[in-house]
């Protein structure tokens, strides 16, 4: 069946309140969070594949998304990275809808439009971005979350997260319109960020994972997430014990705790910004540690 650019199951399954939980590679997926929770929650909930892009290159750029080859059976095989959804029907509660985005590099907004257009026919009643950036924060203090909703209820389950709205201006991706423009169709939305320090790149990053599953948990009934908390604690292990090592790095990241506990006060006053010499280093000390496999 064909809705809008998506070809989904000739017969589309009757989800229960529909709740779409949304992850958009790579621009917010940095350390893999979003793809870590994924990888838990289909493996947990059981999912069923829904359908993908009919046509992904009218969207996607084949030169920044490699199709890659690959043997099966003695045939040579192409993979072509593609939007994937999915879906989990549930005894209680409501179903859910996974939502895997890939960032387009044309036809964005025929790409919202066609999400939009999706969400409706599924009559998904809740739409959650889910994502992970770097910042300028430390690695010493509890991670920061920001987000924001829109509709009644949703603005409920942000507050019930514990999570402050974002104030944030300037770049972002075209896909963060399905975020405004689905409550026009009668869709609430949400969308929660992790902060992660710039300074530690990761390819997966199990603290940052285990705070975005904190504030799932605190919305939906799903299980702890204790076997990535004991790797979560071990990365935090490594990293305090790198930056001991690097007296430079040690001073700066005293710089990051001051910002963080002024902001965390919420005072009303200006938060200290940090000198562009010491971003300009933060990033090459994350370049770093990703080119040696981490910290």
């Amino acid at each position: 069946m064909r809705i809008a650019a998506s070809e989904l199951l000739d017969r589309l399954p009757k989800l229960k309140e529909a709740h779409a939980l949304a992850m958009l590679r790579p621009w917010i997926d940095v350390g893999s969070v979003g793809t870590l929770i994924f990888s838990q929650l289909e493996g947990y909930l059981g999912t069923k594949e829904l359908g993908s892009l009919a046509r992904p290159g009218n969207f996607f750029d084949f030169t920044r998304y490699r199709p890659t080859s690959y043997f099966e059976e003695g045939y040579r095989r192409v993979s072509i990275l593609n939007t994937t959804i999915s879906y989990a029907r549930q005894g209680k509660g409501q179903d859910f809808l996974f939502m895997d985005f890939l960032e387009p590099q044309a036809l964005g907004e025929v790409y919202v439009d066609s999400v939009l257009q999706l969400l409706k026919r599924l009559e998904v009643k809740m739409y959650c971005l889910l994502g992970s950036m770097y910042d300028m924060v430390p690695h010493t203090r509890k991670i920061l979350v920001s987000g924001g909703a829109i509709g009644e209820k949703a603005e409920q389950e942000l507050e019930k997260a514990g999570i402050q709205p974002s104030d944030h201006e300037g770049p972002i991706t075209i896909d963060f319109l399905i975020t405004q423009q689905a409550p026009q169709l009668g869709i609430e939305t949400l969308w929660f960020i992790v902060h992660l320090p710039q300074y530690v790149q990761l390819d997966e990053d199990y603290m940052g994972k285990v705070r975005l599953m904190e504030v799932l948990g605190s919305l939906y009934d799903l299980p702890k997430d204790e076997k990535n908390a004991a790797k979560a604690e071990q990365q935090l292990e490594e990293i305090s014990t790198a930056v001991a090592e690097r007296s430079e790095l040690k001073d700066i990241v005293s710089q990051l705790e001051a910002r963080y506990e002024a902001k965390a006060e919420q005072k009303g006053e200006e938060i200290t910004r940090i000198p562009p010499e010491v971003e300009k280093f933060l990033r090459e000390s994350g370049n770093r540690c990703n080119e040696n496999g981490g910290m």
